[in-house]
């Protein structure tokens, strides 16, 4: 469970980046980050409740990345 927990952990830690308006780089560090955490948790446990967390990083993940596209085009 000590892998569950550090998946939520880090969702709600990029949540509260993202509403502060954080660097796209300073969140982009953190989904990199939460990766390793749901891969690890995915490995351990393979059911539904850690395809939810891949699923809710992918979607956090995409917004984040166009931001960071954007300021480095600039």
């Amino acid at each position: 469970m000590e892998e569950a927990a550090n998946v939520l952990d880090r969702l709600a830690r990029i949540r509260e980046l993202d509403r502060a308006d954080a660097p796209a780089g300073v969140l982009l560090d953190e989904l990199r980050k939460l990766v390793g955490e749901a891969e690890a948790w995915a490995r351990l446990e393979g059911d539904s409740r850690a395809r939810a967390a891949i699923a809710k990083l992918e979607s956090s993940l995409a917004p984040c990345q166009r931001r960071h596209d954007a300021a480095t085009a600039a």
